[in-house]
């Protein structure tokens, strides 16, 4: 005769749950657990059962009491989870383009991190983002409901401010603010590419843009970025031949050469734009690591035939995911629908964050700190790729990128692989190349790590390799 099971007390039971918790790792040594009061009010039972279940628990190992504080997990410390795109150095899949945007969010000390995409972290730290977090949160108001499909008015006006200083002239219901830049960028092709669609990018270009225009069906077709700008006979070409609507173009501190677009190649690109009838995505998230006096296609068109992509991700924190597109209000307001459909608005709470920044003043003075700090690594760098005789492809006098190539190495995809068992990270040039197969020996260089040691050592050993003298 098979005997009855035995019953488990709520007491136990709860001891069970709480410890399944902590032998999981979800609850990890140190977390201390709820108050017994708060415990009892939260899953609906008595004081009593909660106060029986935790002394199980001490018992068993699993937590310990702290007189006046409460009680804590005392349980083994499992090996750290490592985050799906927390790859470890000696990584082997097949690099492409996720893996580079993976990297972005790898911080591993011992790394040398040339392919990063945005400044150091203590080139940023100086804003502070705590004190404009406590402004923030003492004005509840308005935190606690959906924004304005537009944004938060007040940060509007501030974009607007902003922009002028770049000889824009628009009103706040010519800006609809984003999720970043590239949120920006899904916006724009959702509403004005359709799948099968011809589109024109840079190559190099921006390579997640070429990941979302084939995600969505479109064609892109590349033309060819020189230290000037576009090849404009290639330009003109493909918009007779293609009949595309769309060019997406970096105006300034282009991503991955560092150019900027020369005068008359700015002026003939938006003369082609207004002949062909073709849109103009200004991708401009560099903003503030160039002066308020560079070029933008979209002050000398005042957004005719262009949208202008704004951003503060590298600037002043991408966990603000703060962004913004700009326009004719035609265009913007269809965009602020869109967005209202897709996401009901973005995050007045960053935004708010956003908005306090600007305007503070010493916003301005850490944009001018910044653009000193890149100017002078980007000497810097220009030094040390000259050193390792490098070719540039353009010498800036400041920008986050340097776009270079290396004496008897012809393929950076393979470079990097070898690389990386070293602990540096580069970013092949392949990646920027809407054929990600084809061979290049480009590699895209941030330069505030290019003076790493351990990156140089590891350049000269790879530059004897491939002289036949290692």
């Amino acid at each position: 005769m098979l005997s009855e099971p035995r019953k488990i007390s709520l007491a136990e039971k709860v001891a069970m749950d709480i410890g399944r918790q902590i032998l999981a790792g979800i609850l990890k040594p140190g977390d201390k657990l709820p108050s017994l009061r708060e415990y009892a009010r939260l899953n609906g039972y008595s004081k009593n059962t909660v106060i029986s279940a935790f002394d199980l628990l001490g018992e068993r190992a699993l937590v310990e009491p702290r007189h006046g504080k409460g009680f804590f997990v005392r349980g083994v410390e499992a090996p750290a989870e490592r985050e799906e795109d927390e790859e470890p150095v000696g990584y082997s899949r097949v690099i492409d383009t996720l893996w580079l945007m993976r990297q972005q969010a790898i911080r591993e000390p011992g790394r040398s991190h040339l392919a990063e995409g945005f400044p150091p972290v203590d080139w940023l730290t100086y804003m502070r983002l705590d004190r404009f977090h406590r402004q923030v949160v003492r004005s509840v108001g308005g935190l606690f409901r959906y924004g304005n499909r537009y944004g938060y008015q007040p940060l509007r006006q501030q974009l607007v401010r902003r922009l002028a200083a770049h000889g824009m002239e628009l009103g706040i219901r010519q800006l609809v603010t984003t999720f970043g830049a590239n949120h920006a960028l899904d916006l724009i092709i959702r509403r004005y590419v359709a799948p099968g669609d011809t589109v024109l990018v840079e190559q190099p270009g921006y390579y997640p843009l070429y990941g979302k225009l084939q995600l969505h069906g479109a064609k892109p077709v590349a033309i060819n970025r020189r230290a000037d700008g576009p090849d404009l006979v290639e330009l003109e070409l493909a918009l007779q031949q293609t009949k595309a609507r769309v060019f997406f173009i970096q105006t300034t501190a282009h991503n991955p050469t560092g150019t900027d677009v020369a005068p008359v190649v700015a002026k003939r690109v938006l003369e082609l734009a207004a002949a062909y009838d073709v849109l103009i995505v200004e991708n401009d998230a560099m903003a503030d690591f160039k002066p308020n006096s560079a070029l933008r296609l979209s002050s000398l068109a005042q957004f005719r035939n262009t949208l202008y992509v704004g951003s503060f991700s590298k600037s002043v924190s991408a966990s603000l995911r703060s962004g913004f597109i700009a326009g004719e209000s035609a265009r913007i307001e269809e965009l602020a629908d869109l967005k209202m459909l897709l996401h009901i608005g973005s995050s007045e709470y960053g935004e708010r964050v956003l908005e306090a920044i600007l305007r503070e003043g010493n916003f301005l003075r850490h944009v001018s700190r910044l653009q000193d700090r890149t100017r002078a690594a980007t000497a810097e760098g220009l030094e040390v790729l000259q050193r390792l005789d490098a070719t540039v492809f353009n010498a800036p006098e400041q920008s986050l990128y340097l776009w270079a190539r290396f004496g008897g190495i012809d393929d950076t995809r393979a470079l990097t692989t070898r690389l990386l068992e070293r602990g540096v990270v580069l970013a092949p040039g392949a990646f920027f190349n809407l054929d990600a197969d084809q061979v290049s020996p480009w590699t895209r260089l941030n330069v505030a790590y290019l003076s790493d040691p351990l990156f140089l050592r590891s350049m000269r050993e790879e530059m004897d390799r491939a002289t036949g003298l290692g």
